[in-house]
């Protein structure tokens, strides 16, 4: 089992970031008890799926037993204050101010069980004009300077990430967090209220190099000019690929791989600050002489002078590149009811408790009865739960 083996996580979450956080702890060996509404939250309404599952419900909560209660009755309110009090973390997404509504604010929530770790995840805090918006991915984006970060270099026109990256920005923040937390906790028997922004985390993944325009304040700088965000995409004769050139070796190797031994002396490349100043025309000249090549020729020169370099693949192309398949990156196992499945391998190896997948992602209520007798409920009360639409547990 993961290093988290023994920890219990109540996981009250929806869509993308809450569920990847807990999916992460989940990897790592946590038991993580996925309670969501009788209809199910609304990820699992999204998307085609397979097996009464769509492929992104399962890719964010692998790893977890769902428990269908409804929260708006008493009984239901019951059964979680039932469930936290042995928990080790609880995690909630809600706007600001819901978990107080539904009558669990986290001062009531520590009486219960001092040594909680209660995490909020928002998407914009607790203050501010924007605090009690409805929030997704897109609106992050644009606020955190994202869109600039990634717009034309032409046109300058706004562009957004075509993945959703503030939420899985904020998911790995707060994964993070609830580790350094369980850790001060193991110390100091202390537990702790972690409120994470999706804002907040946003820019502080896009500021070492997106917003270095913005660091020193008495500089004069153009702080839309981003160096390490130069598109460095070059199309080949038959394909494209990428090229990153950083040292005066590396530099002299690619000018000698493109026959171009000129530049090397060039003073508009000859240094790394020069070849930051004039990245524009340096990517111009590289692109032309690349066009003028074939990638695996390319590769292979580049490659033997230890360039960094790669082919660009698609998504099809990703199963079969050597470097997945020889270090294990995607995982493929037969899981009943859908056949061969597809996972990224948990990314960090931990060398004596390895992370792993251990489960699919569940169907609604697939463990309802399951967690409500691990809570001491007998039959006849799961049943007379069951039939007042209480819970649900799926066929």
């Amino acid at each position: 089992m993961g290093p988290l083996e023994g920890i219990k996580v109540l996981d009250l979450t929806s869509m993308v970031s809450g569920p990847v956080a807990a999916m992460m702890l989940g990897d790592q060996g946590a038991d993580v008890i996925k309670v969501e509404p009788i209809h199910g939250e609304q990820l699992r309404h999204l998307g085609e799926t397979h097996n009464g599952l769509n492929p992104g419900f399962y890719s964010c909560n692998r790893n977890k037993r769902s428990l269908a209660v409804d929260l708006k009755t008493e009984l239901g309110k019951q059964i979680l204050w039932d469930l936290i009090k042995d928990a080790d973390v609880l995690l909630q997404n809600f706007r600001p101010g819901a978990m107080r509504r539904m009558g669990f604010p986290e001062e009531e929530v520590r009486k219960v069980n001092r040594g909680i770790i209660f995490v909020s995840i928002s998407g914009f805090g607790e203050k501010g004009p924007y605090a009690h918006k409805r929030v997704y991915d897109p609106i992050v984006q644009a606020l955190s300077c994202a869109t600039d970060i990634q717009a034309d270099r032409k046109t300058q026109r706004p562009n957004m990430f075509r993945i959703i990256l503030a939420d899985k920005v904020s998911a790995l923040t707060a994964a993070q967090a609830v580790s350094s937390a369980l850790f001060h906790r193991e110390r100091h028997g202390e537990g702790q209220h972690i409120k994470i922004s999706m804002l907040e985390a946003t820019i502080a993944f896009l500021w070492p190099e997106g917003m270095g325009g913005l660091v020193f304040a008495d500089q004069e700088m153009d702080i839309k000019r981003t160096y390490s965000s130069i598109d460095l995409i070059y199309e080949t004769q038959d394909g494209y690929m990428t090229i990153s050139i950083i040292s005066d070796k590396e530099w002299q190797a690619v000018c000698s791989a493109l026959d171009r031994e000129d530049l090397i002396d060039d003073e508009r490349f000859s240094t790394a600050l020069a070849r930051r100043k004039n990245a524009e025309l340096r990517r111009e000249v590289i692109a032309a002489e690349v066009s003028k090549r074939a990638t695996g020729e390319l590769l292979e020169k580049l490659d033997a002078a230890d360039v960094p370099c790669a082919p660009l693949l698609d998504r099809k192309d990703l199963l079969d590149h050597p470097q997945i398949v020889e270090s294990g990156t995607i995982l493929r196992e037969i899981q009943e009811g859908f056949g061969e499945v597809r996972q990224a391998r948990p990314a960090a190896r931990f060398g004596e408790t390895p992370a792993s997948v251990r489960t699919p992602a569940p169907q609604l209520g697939e463990h309802t009865v399951i967690v409500l007798q691990s809570l001491g409920y007998d039959q006849k009360r799961c049943d007379k739960l069951l039939e007042g639409k209480v819970v649900l547990q799926s066929p």
